[in-house]
Protein backbone atom coordinates (compact mmCIF):
# COMPACT_ATOMS: atom_id res chain seq x y z
CA UNK A 1 0.00 0.00 0.00
CA UNK A 2 1.24 3.49 -0.90
CA UNK A 3 0.44 6.32 1.51
CA UNK A 4 0.32 10.09 1.06
CA UNK A 5 -0.39 13.13 3.21
CA UNK A 6 0.17 16.85 3.58
CA UNK A 7 3.41 17.06 5.58
CA UNK A 8 3.54 20.84 5.96
CA UNK A 9 1.08 22.57 8.29
CA UNK A 10 -2.59 22.78 7.31
CA UNK A 11 -4.05 26.09 6.18
CA UNK A 12 -3.01 28.68 3.62
CA UNK A 13 0.75 29.00 3.11
CA UNK A 14 3.29 29.98 0.47
CA UNK A 15 4.34 26.37 -0.08
CA UNK A 16 2.68 23.08 0.80
CA UNK A 17 4.54 19.73 0.85
CA UNK A 18 2.71 16.52 0.00
CA UNK A 19 4.64 13.40 0.93
CA UNK A 20 4.21 9.99 -0.74
CA UNK A 21 5.73 6.63 0.25
CA UNK A 22 5.31 3.12 -1.15
CA UNK A 23 5.87 1.01 -4.25
CA UNK A 24 3.37 3.07 -6.29
CA UNK A 25 5.23 6.34 -5.68
CA UNK A 26 7.01 6.30 -9.05
CA UNK A 27 3.70 5.70 -10.86
CA UNK A 28 2.08 8.60 -8.97
CA UNK A 29 4.84 11.01 -10.04
CA UNK A 30 4.77 9.84 -13.65
CA UNK A 31 0.95 10.08 -13.78
CA UNK A 32 0.85 13.59 -12.31
CA UNK A 33 3.65 15.02 -14.45
CA UNK A 34 3.29 12.98 -17.65
CA UNK A 35 7.06 12.57 -17.68
CA UNK A 36 9.76 10.21 -16.47
CA UNK A 37 11.04 10.39 -12.91
CA UNK A 38 13.42 13.25 -12.06
CA UNK A 39 16.97 12.53 -10.89
CA UNK A 40 17.05 11.20 -7.31
CA UNK A 41 17.33 13.82 -4.57
CA UNK A 42 17.41 16.68 -7.06
CA UNK A 43 14.75 19.40 -6.90
CA UNK A 44 13.03 19.46 -10.30
CA UNK A 45 10.40 21.91 -11.55
CA UNK A 46 7.45 20.10 -13.14
CA UNK A 47 3.90 20.83 -14.22
CA UNK A 48 1.41 18.87 -12.10
CA UNK A 49 -1.65 17.82 -14.06
CA UNK A 50 -5.01 16.16 -13.67
CA UNK A 51 -4.39 12.45 -14.34
CA UNK A 52 -7.45 11.94 -16.56
CA UNK A 53 -7.75 15.26 -18.44
CA UNK A 54 -4.14 16.57 -18.32
CA UNK A 55 -5.49 19.94 -17.12
CA UNK A 56 -2.87 21.90 -15.21
CA UNK A 57 -3.31 21.90 -11.40
CA UNK A 58 -0.13 23.75 -10.46
CA UNK A 59 3.56 24.01 -11.17
CA UNK A 60 5.89 22.92 -8.40
CA UNK A 61 9.00 21.09 -7.25
CA UNK A 62 9.30 17.29 -7.31
CA UNK A 63 11.81 15.50 -5.08
CA UNK A 64 12.29 11.78 -5.76
CA UNK A 65 13.88 9.50 -3.13
CA UNK A 66 14.20 5.89 -4.36
CA UNK A 67 14.24 3.31 -1.57
CA UNK A 68 15.93 2.19 0.54
CA UNK A 69 17.80 5.55 0.66
CA UNK A 70 14.79 7.49 1.93
CA UNK A 71 13.23 8.51 5.25
CA UNK A 72 10.84 5.53 5.27
CA UNK A 73 13.16 3.07 3.53
CA UNK A 74 10.63 2.76 0.68
CA UNK A 75 10.31 4.64 -2.61
CA UNK A 76 9.30 8.11 -1.55
CA UNK A 77 8.61 11.52 -3.06
CA UNK A 78 7.70 15.05 -2.05
CA UNK A 79 5.57 17.38 -4.15
CA UNK A 80 6.05 21.08 -3.33
CA UNK A 81 3.10 23.13 -4.57
CA UNK A 82 1.55 26.50 -3.73
CA UNK A 83 -0.12 26.30 -0.34
CA UNK A 84 -3.73 27.09 -1.23
CA UNK A 85 -6.35 24.67 0.10
CA UNK A 86 -7.82 24.04 -3.36
CA UNK A 87 -4.38 23.21 -4.82
CA UNK A 88 -3.54 20.74 -2.05
CA UNK A 89 -6.96 19.04 -2.20
CA UNK A 90 -6.78 18.76 -5.97
CA UNK A 91 -3.33 17.11 -5.90
CA UNK A 92 -4.41 14.73 -3.13
CA UNK A 93 -7.57 13.81 -5.04
CA UNK A 94 -5.46 12.91 -8.09
CA UNK A 95 -3.08 10.76 -6.02
CA UNK A 96 -6.02 8.88 -4.53
CA UNK A 97 -7.07 7.85 -8.05
CA UNK A 98 -3.92 5.73 -8.40
CA UNK A 99 -4.57 2.12 -7.38
CA UNK A 100 -3.50 1.13 -3.83
CA UNK A 101 -2.91 4.73 -2.72
CA UNK A 102 -4.54 6.06 0.45
CA UNK A 103 -4.20 8.87 2.98
CA UNK A 104 -1.61 8.20 5.67
CA UNK A 105 -2.54 7.71 9.31
CA UNK A 106 -0.93 9.84 12.06
CA UNK A 107 2.78 9.00 12.36
CA UNK A 108 2.64 6.37 9.61
CA UNK A 109 5.70 7.68 7.71
CA UNK A 110 7.83 7.53 10.86
CA UNK A 111 6.38 4.15 11.78
CA UNK A 112 7.50 2.84 8.37
CA UNK A 113 10.96 4.31 9.03
CA UNK A 114 11.07 2.38 12.32
CA UNK A 115 9.73 -0.86 10.88
CA UNK A 116 12.20 -0.70 7.96
CA UNK A 117 15.13 -0.25 10.33
CA UNK A 118 15.90 3.37 9.45
CA UNK A 119 15.47 4.57 13.04
CA UNK A 120 14.93 3.01 16.47
CA UNK A 121 11.93 3.63 18.70
CA UNK A 122 13.67 6.23 20.87
CA UNK A 123 14.58 8.27 17.82
CA UNK A 124 11.01 7.98 16.53
CA UNK A 125 9.73 9.36 19.84
CA UNK A 126 12.30 12.16 19.80
CA UNK A 127 11.12 13.18 16.31
CA UNK A 128 7.59 13.55 17.69
CA UNK A 129 8.96 15.54 20.65
CA UNK A 130 10.95 17.81 18.33
CA UNK A 131 7.83 18.58 16.28
CA UNK A 132 5.87 19.31 19.47
CA UNK A 133 8.64 21.35 21.14
CA UNK A 134 7.42 24.80 22.21
CA UNK A 135 10.47 25.90 24.20
CA UNK A 136 14.23 25.83 23.69
CA UNK A 137 14.84 23.31 26.48
CA UNK A 138 12.30 20.91 24.90
CA UNK A 139 14.01 21.27 21.51
CA UNK A 140 17.45 20.62 23.00
CA UNK A 141 16.24 17.52 24.84
CA UNK A 142 14.65 16.09 21.68
CA UNK A 143 17.87 16.71 19.73
CA UNK A 144 19.96 14.94 22.38
CA UNK A 145 17.73 11.86 22.21
CA UNK A 146 17.85 11.95 18.41
CA UNK A 147 21.66 11.82 18.56
CA UNK A 148 21.34 8.38 20.13
CA UNK A 149 22.93 8.70 23.57
CA UNK A 150 19.91 7.07 25.25
CA UNK A 151 19.86 4.26 22.69
CA UNK A 152 23.56 3.61 23.22
CA UNK A 153 23.12 3.35 26.98
CA UNK A 154 20.11 1.03 26.88
CA UNK A 155 21.70 -1.16 24.20
CA UNK A 156 24.90 -1.34 26.28
CA UNK A 157 22.91 -2.57 29.31
CA UNK A 158 21.03 -5.02 27.10
CA UNK A 159 24.26 -6.48 25.68
CA UNK A 160 25.61 -6.93 29.18
CA UNK A 161 22.48 -8.85 30.19
CA UNK A 162 22.66 -11.03 27.09
CA UNK A 163 26.21 -11.98 28.11
CA UNK A 164 25.00 -12.87 31.60
CA UNK A 165 22.18 -14.91 30.10
CA UNK A 166 24.64 -16.85 27.94
CA UNK A 167 26.54 -17.97 31.07
CA UNK A 168 23.33 -19.09 32.79
CA UNK A 169 22.12 -20.95 29.70
CA UNK A 170 25.51 -22.66 29.44
CA UNK A 171 24.91 -24.08 32.91
CA UNK A 172 21.42 -25.27 31.86
CA UNK A 173 22.75 -26.91 28.67
CA UNK A 174 25.57 -28.66 30.52
CA UNK A 175 24.15 -29.44 33.97
CA UNK A 176 26.90 -31.90 34.83
CA UNK A 177 29.61 -29.32 34.17
CA UNK A 178 30.56 -26.91 36.92
CA UNK A 179 30.62 -23.32 35.80
CA UNK A 180 34.01 -21.72 36.46
CA UNK A 181 33.96 -19.68 39.64
CA UNK A 182 34.91 -16.56 37.67
CA UNK A 183 31.79 -16.97 35.47
CA UNK A 184 29.53 -17.34 38.51
CA UNK A 185 31.07 -14.22 39.99
CA UNK A 186 30.64 -12.37 36.69
CA UNK A 187 26.94 -13.28 36.55
CA UNK A 188 26.40 -11.72 39.96
CA UNK A 189 28.68 -8.72 39.38
CA UNK A 190 27.26 -7.79 35.97
CA UNK A 191 23.67 -8.21 37.17
CA UNK A 192 24.34 -5.97 40.16
CA UNK A 193 26.11 -3.45 37.90
CA UNK A 194 23.08 -3.25 35.61
CA UNK A 195 20.74 -2.86 38.59
CA UNK A 196 22.97 -0.08 39.92
CA UNK A 197 22.99 1.68 36.52
CA UNK A 198 19.21 1.42 36.25
CA UNK A 199 18.73 2.83 39.76
CA UNK A 200 21.01 5.72 38.85
CA UNK A 201 18.99 6.41 35.69
CA UNK A 202 15.70 6.19 37.60
CA UNK A 203 16.95 8.61 40.26
CA UNK A 204 16.63 11.59 37.89
CA UNK A 205 13.78 13.46 39.61
CA UNK A 206 11.76 12.82 36.40
CA UNK A 207 13.45 15.81 34.76
CA UNK A 208 13.09 14.38 31.25
CA UNK A 209 9.34 13.89 31.57
CA UNK A 210 8.92 17.31 33.17
CA UNK A 211 10.77 18.99 30.29
CA UNK A 212 8.73 17.09 27.72
CA UNK A 213 5.33 17.59 29.38
CA UNK A 214 5.87 20.87 31.20
CA UNK A 215 6.72 21.96 34.75
CA UNK A 216 3.46 21.82 36.74
CA UNK A 217 2.66 24.85 38.89
CA UNK A 218 -0.53 24.90 40.97
CA UNK A 219 -1.97 28.15 42.31
CA UNK A 220 -3.76 27.25 45.53
CA UNK A 221 -5.13 29.01 48.57
CA UNK A 222 -8.32 30.26 50.21
CA UNK A 223 -11.13 32.01 48.33
CA UNK A 224 -10.80 35.64 47.22
CA UNK A 225 -7.01 35.69 47.71
CA UNK A 226 -6.33 36.61 44.06
CA UNK A 227 -5.51 33.23 42.51
CA UNK A 228 -7.40 33.85 39.26
CA UNK A 229 -5.95 37.36 38.99
CA UNK A 230 -2.47 35.86 39.37
CA UNK A 231 -2.87 33.32 36.55
CA UNK A 232 -4.25 36.09 34.31
CA UNK A 233 -1.29 38.31 35.16
CA UNK A 234 1.31 35.59 34.52
CA UNK A 235 -0.40 34.66 31.24
CA UNK A 236 -0.86 38.27 30.07
CA UNK A 237 -4.44 37.40 29.11
CA UNK A 238 -7.78 36.57 30.70
CA UNK A 239 -7.53 32.86 31.37
CA UNK A 240 -9.81 32.69 34.43
CA UNK A 241 -12.91 34.64 35.49
CA UNK A 242 -12.16 37.17 38.24
CA UNK A 243 -14.94 38.12 40.66
CA UNK A 244 -15.31 39.39 44.20
CA UNK A 245 -17.82 36.60 44.80
CA UNK A 246 -16.09 33.88 46.81
CA UNK A 247 -15.96 30.47 45.13
CA UNK A 248 -16.15 31.73 41.51
CA UNK A 249 -13.50 29.23 40.35
CA UNK A 250 -14.89 25.73 40.82
CA UNK A 251 -12.87 23.72 38.32
CA UNK A 252 -9.16 23.64 37.48
CA UNK A 253 -8.19 26.17 34.79
CA UNK A 254 -4.89 25.42 33.02
CA UNK A 255 -2.67 27.36 30.64
CA UNK A 256 0.73 26.65 29.05
CA UNK A 257 3.48 29.24 29.47
CA UNK A 258 7.04 29.65 28.27
CA UNK A 259 9.09 31.17 31.10
CA UNK A 260 12.53 31.98 29.70
CA UNK A 261 12.61 28.80 27.63
CA UNK A 262 11.15 26.58 30.35
CA UNK A 263 7.83 24.86 29.57
CA UNK A 264 5.25 25.47 32.31
CA UNK A 265 1.69 24.28 32.86
CA UNK A 266 0.11 26.61 35.40
CA UNK A 267 -3.21 25.76 37.05
CA UNK A 268 -5.70 28.01 38.80
CA UNK A 269 -7.71 26.01 41.34
CA UNK A 270 -10.85 26.43 43.38
CA UNK A 271 -10.52 28.41 46.61
CA UNK A 272 -10.21 26.06 49.57
CA UNK A 273 -12.72 26.58 52.37
CA UNK A 274 -15.47 24.76 54.23
CA UNK A 275 -18.39 24.52 51.84
CA UNK A 276 -21.79 22.81 51.76
CA UNK A 277 -22.08 23.16 47.97
CA UNK A 278 -21.46 19.72 46.38
CA UNK A 279 -20.00 21.19 43.17
CA UNK A 280 -17.65 23.46 45.09
CA UNK A 281 -16.62 20.51 47.29
CA UNK A 282 -15.58 18.60 44.16
CA UNK A 283 -13.62 21.63 42.96
CA UNK A 284 -11.82 21.85 46.31
CA UNK A 285 -10.99 18.14 46.13
CA UNK A 286 -9.52 18.69 42.66
CA UNK A 287 -7.52 21.64 43.99
CA UNK A 288 -5.88 19.55 46.69
CA UNK A 289 -5.10 16.77 44.22
CA UNK A 290 -3.60 19.25 41.75
CA UNK A 291 -1.45 20.70 44.55
CA UNK A 292 -0.30 17.22 45.56
CA UNK A 293 0.85 16.42 41.99
CA UNK A 294 2.41 19.82 41.26
CA UNK A 295 6.16 20.42 40.92
CA UNK A 296 5.69 23.83 42.55
CA UNK A 297 2.83 25.33 44.55
CA UNK A 298 2.06 29.05 44.68
CA UNK A 299 0.10 29.39 47.91
CA UNK A 300 -1.76 32.70 47.55
CA UNK A 301 -3.12 34.41 50.67
CA UNK A 302 -4.69 37.79 51.45
CA UNK A 303 -2.18 40.02 53.28
CA UNK A 304 -4.93 41.30 55.64
CA UNK A 305 -6.13 37.84 56.56
CA UNK A 306 -3.22 35.37 56.77
CA UNK A 307 -4.07 32.11 58.47
CA UNK A 308 -1.52 29.39 57.77
CA UNK A 309 -3.06 26.75 59.99
CA UNK A 310 -4.45 23.45 58.72
CA UNK A 311 -4.15 22.66 55.01
CA UNK A 312 -2.14 25.82 54.17
CA UNK A 313 0.59 24.80 56.57
CA UNK A 314 0.72 21.36 54.93
CA UNK A 315 0.88 22.87 51.42
CA UNK A 316 3.86 25.05 52.37
CA UNK A 317 6.02 22.16 53.59
CA UNK A 318 7.40 21.09 50.20
CA UNK A 319 8.05 22.83 46.86
CA UNK A 320 6.01 25.93 47.67
CA UNK A 321 6.20 29.72 47.53
CA UNK A 322 3.94 31.73 49.83
CA UNK A 323 2.47 34.57 47.77
CA UNK A 324 1.16 37.34 50.02
CA UNK A 325 -1.23 39.29 47.77
CA UNK A 326 -2.91 42.67 48.39
CA UNK A 327 0.24 43.89 50.16
CA UNK A 328 -0.76 47.45 49.17
CA UNK A 329 -3.41 47.22 51.93
CA UNK A 330 -0.87 46.09 54.53
CA UNK A 331 -0.22 48.89 57.06
CA UNK A 332 2.35 47.06 59.16
CA UNK A 333 5.13 44.52 58.67
CA UNK A 334 4.40 40.84 58.24
CA UNK A 335 4.46 38.56 61.24
CA UNK A 336 8.12 37.49 61.79
CA UNK A 337 7.09 33.82 61.62
CA UNK A 338 5.61 34.37 58.15
CA UNK A 339 8.66 36.37 57.05
CA UNK A 340 10.84 33.32 57.76
CA UNK A 341 8.97 31.35 55.09
CA UNK A 342 9.87 31.28 51.39
CA UNK A 343 7.56 34.13 50.47
CA UNK A 344 7.05 37.19 48.29
CA UNK A 345 4.72 40.14 48.90
CA UNK A 346 2.84 41.28 45.83
CA UNK A 347 -0.06 43.48 44.80
CA UNK A 348 -1.84 42.33 41.68
CA UNK A 349 -3.98 45.43 41.74
CA UNK A 350 -0.91 47.72 41.60
CA UNK A 351 1.27 45.22 39.67
CA UNK A 352 3.76 45.33 42.57
CA UNK A 353 6.63 42.81 42.93
CA UNK A 354 5.31 40.49 40.21
CA UNK A 355 8.84 40.48 38.79
CA UNK A 356 10.15 39.19 42.14
CA UNK A 357 7.64 36.35 42.08
CA UNK A 358 8.61 35.43 38.50
CA UNK A 359 12.30 35.46 39.54
CA UNK A 360 11.52 33.04 42.38
CA UNK A 361 9.65 30.78 39.95
CA UNK A 362 12.55 30.90 37.46
CA UNK A 363 15.06 30.00 40.20
CA UNK A 364 12.92 27.01 41.10
CA UNK A 365 12.77 25.94 37.44
CA UNK A 366 16.52 26.26 36.99
CA UNK A 367 17.23 24.23 40.12
CA UNK A 368 14.91 21.52 38.85
CA UNK A 369 16.17 21.35 35.28
CA UNK A 370 19.92 21.86 35.65
CA UNK A 371 21.55 18.46 35.92
CA UNK A 372 25.07 17.22 35.32
CA UNK A 373 23.76 13.80 34.33
CA UNK A 374 22.50 13.01 30.84
CA UNK A 375 18.73 12.79 30.62
CA UNK A 376 17.85 9.28 29.42
CA UNK A 377 14.17 8.95 30.36
CA UNK A 378 11.65 11.22 28.65
CA UNK A 379 8.47 9.12 28.94
CA UNK A 380 6.74 7.09 31.61
CA UNK A 381 7.00 4.10 29.23
CA UNK A 382 10.80 4.12 29.54
CA UNK A 383 10.62 4.38 33.32
CA UNK A 384 8.24 1.46 33.72
CA UNK A 385 10.35 -0.84 31.52
CA UNK A 386 13.46 0.02 33.56
CA UNK A 387 11.62 -0.68 36.83
CA UNK A 388 10.44 -4.04 35.50
CA UNK A 389 13.93 -4.87 34.22
CA UNK A 390 15.48 -4.22 37.64
CA UNK A 391 12.76 -6.29 39.37
CA UNK A 392 13.36 -9.31 37.13
CA UNK A 393 17.12 -8.96 37.61
CA UNK A 394 16.74 -9.08 41.39
CA UNK A 395 14.55 -12.16 41.03
CA UNK A 396 17.14 -13.85 38.80
CA UNK A 397 19.92 -13.19 41.34
CA UNK A 398 17.86 -14.83 44.10
CA UNK A 399 17.23 -17.88 41.92
CA UNK A 400 20.88 -18.12 40.92
CA UNK A 401 21.85 -18.19 44.60
CA UNK A 402 19.43 -21.10 45.04
CA UNK A 403 20.95 -22.86 41.98
CA UNK A 404 17.56 -22.64 40.25
CA UNK A 405 19.17 -21.75 36.91
CA UNK A 406 16.13 -22.50 34.69
CA UNK A 407 13.96 -19.93 36.45
CA UNK A 408 16.86 -17.49 36.75
CA UNK A 409 17.33 -17.65 32.98
CA UNK A 410 13.66 -16.91 32.39
CA UNK A 411 13.85 -13.84 34.63
CA UNK A 412 16.94 -12.70 32.75
CA UNK A 413 15.12 -13.09 29.43
CA UNK A 414 12.24 -10.97 30.74
CA UNK A 415 14.68 -8.34 32.07
CA UNK A 416 16.39 -8.20 28.67
CA UNK A 417 13.03 -8.00 26.92
CA UNK A 418 12.03 -4.91 28.92
CA UNK A 419 15.26 -3.17 27.90
CA UNK A 420 14.61 -4.21 24.30
CA UNK A 421 11.13 -2.70 24.40
CA UNK A 422 12.56 0.75 25.20
CA UNK A 423 14.54 0.93 21.95
CA UNK A 424 12.00 -1.11 19.96
CA UNK A 425 13.94 -4.32 19.41
CA UNK A 426 10.77 -6.18 20.40
CA UNK A 427 7.76 -5.60 18.17
CA UNK A 428 4.79 -4.97 20.44
CA UNK A 429 1.87 -3.76 18.32
CA UNK A 430 -0.05 -2.17 21.19
CA UNK A 431 2.95 -0.05 22.22
CA UNK A 432 3.70 1.02 18.65
CA UNK A 433 0.09 2.04 18.10
CA UNK A 434 0.00 4.24 21.18
CA UNK A 435 3.30 5.92 20.29
CA UNK A 436 2.69 6.68 16.61
CA UNK A 437 -0.92 7.77 17.08
CA UNK A 438 0.47 10.81 18.94
CA UNK A 439 2.20 12.00 15.76
CA UNK A 440 0.67 14.49 13.37
CA UNK A 441 -0.57 13.27 9.99
CA UNK A 442 2.16 13.53 7.36
CA UNK A 443 5.04 12.64 9.71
Amino acid sequence: MTIFALSSGPGISGVAIIRISGNQTSLVIKSLTGRELPHPRMATLRKINNINTSDLIDEGIILWFPGPQSYTGEDMAEIHVHGGKAVVLSVQNQISKVENCRLAEPGEFTRLAFQNGKINLLKAESIADLISAETEIQRLQAIKIMKGKSSEKFNELREKLLKVLSFVEAKIDFPDEDLPEENLNKIKKDSLDVISEINKILNDQKVGEIIREGFKIAIVGPTNAGKSSLINNLSNREVAIVSEIAGTTRDVVETHLNIEGFPVIISDTAGIRDSKDDIEKKGIKLSLKKAENADLKLVVVDAKNIDLSGFLNDLLKNNAILVVNKSDLLKEKLDPEISKLNHVQISLKNNLNIDKLITKIKDNLKNKFISEEDILITRERHRQHLVQCANYLRNSLEKNDKKDFDKAAEDLRLATRHLSMIVGKVDVEEILGSIFNDFCIGK
